[in-house]
């Protein structure tokens, strides 16, 4: 999940209405004015002769061989996803009635999958981190998995969304992926039996006088189920907590912001949201809920799966010195997205700014480094022996 930016705990669905004009030379949009890209004046509007031409020698010439032709409306989202396609931005994408509903599915929390977070990493499809008890993880999917081929065809030139598309499905039936795998000389090939994925929020337990929160997403219900866990912890009257991010892709904002401010006095950044260029940074602010003493000590693990909103809360305990992090580095997803709703059943999701730590630091820039890394120990894993977990709570002690 990526981080969503929210306002007053909802999706941003501000509607943003154009009509698509054949052979007026423009798109009219809400504010009556000529389309225009990064960095264009309203007196510089963007040249789209070109365009009409071509639009205009397929209306006269072109010979489709399928029985049923394209249809107006399908021209139109071809366009419109040409014209997101060239900023080049992975985490830019229109969606046409079919994938906007299947994106409304996956946010809601519950959809029919793998149970899996993909996105680009060193211009090649990634595996963020596969949901916990998901069919991707139980067919041994693994966080860093380079995707090169589904169901035998090419996975290199697929964004995060087609990716996604193909990934998906009937409930019952197999998908299979090929990864290329660090550490592994060949590829590998995994069959999913894709199934109803609820995504997980959390899961508490303690051990010896350390008490461990595993925070699996920042959806909508986790700010309800955190409160109910850090109760749980108070109750248990342990002093150090260990907050298990790892494979953790991320979620809305809201819910980074609210789960930071049960560590942070008020008033202190917890991430700054920047614009680029001239445009005035938006700094994001502790609430100051804090009900425990100066004695606390945490710890976070995190790596190559904690993504996104994951980044932010560690990001923003680890530098105001109120949580050390532990595993390894993180995945570096530190742009926002804003999902704006363009008619009643499409929907553009568009990068509008990038997150940066309170010191600063750009999280897209690498992610985030732990102060003690550590490798998971897979064979003493599948044993029960969590390294990276014990590392963790012997740093507290």
């Amino acid at each position: 999940m990526k981080t969503i930016h929210r306002k007053t705990n909802a999706i941003i669905l501000s509607v943003i209405l154009f009509t698509f004009i054949f052979g007026s030379g423009f798109f009219i949009g809400n504010n009556k004015q000529s389309f225009l890209g990064n960095g264009v004046s309203a007196e510089e509007p963007l040249d789209l002769t070109s365009f009409w031409k071509t639009l205009s020698i397929l209306e006269e010439k072109f010979v489709d061989t399928r029985e049923a032709g394209a249809t107006n409306e399908e021209k139109v989202y071809g366009a419109i996803q040409g014209l997101v396609d060239s900023f080049g931005d992975p985490y830019t994408v229109f969606f046409p009635p079919v994938e906007n509903e299947q994106f409304e599915e996956t946010i809601s929390g519950v959809f029919v999958g793998v149970g899996m977070e993909v996105g680009i990493r060193d211009d090649s499809l990634t595996v963020i981190a596969p949901l916990k008890n998901s069919p991707a993880e139980k067919a041994g999917v693994k966080s860093g998995d380079k995707i090169i081929s589904i169901d035998g065809e090419s996975a290199l030139d697929l964004s995060v969304e087609e990716a996604v598309r193909k990934i998906r499905g009937e409930k019952g039936e197999i998908v299979t992926i090929t990864v290329l795998r660090e550490g592994q000389k060949e590829p590998i090939t995994i069959d999913i039996t894709r199934d109803t994925i609820l995504v997980p929020t959390i899961e508490t337990k303690t051990i010896d006088d350390v008490f461990y929160i595993a925070l699996y997403s920042f959806s909508a219900s986790a700010p309800s189920e955190f409160r109910y866990a850090l109760r749980e912890f108070a109750e248990s009257g342990k002093k150090k907590i260990v907050l298990d991010l790892r494979g953790n892709p991320g979620g809305f904002l809201d819910v980074a912001i609210d789960i930071s401010s049960w560590f942070l006095k008020s008033g202190k950044i917890i991430a700054v949201e920047d614009f680029g260029g001239s445009k005035e940074q938006k700094i994001f602010r502790s609430k100051g809920y804090a009900p425990f003493k100066d004695n606390l000590k945490v710890a976070i693990l995190i790596d190559e799966g904690s993504a996104s909103a994951s980044e932010i809360v560690a990001g923003a305990l680890s530098e105001h010195s109120k949580a050390v992090l532990v595993g390894k580095n993180t995945f570096g997803k530190g742009s926002v997205q804003e999902l704006v709703s363009i008619t009643e059943n499409t929907s553009l999701k568009v990068t509008i700014a990038k997150w940066l730590t309170p010191e600063g630091k750009s999280i897209s820039d690498g992610g985030l480094t732990p102060e003690f890394e550590i490798d998971l120990d897979v064979e003493k894993y599948k044993e029960g022996i969590d390294t990276q977990l014990q590392k963790a709570i012997e740093v507290l002690k």
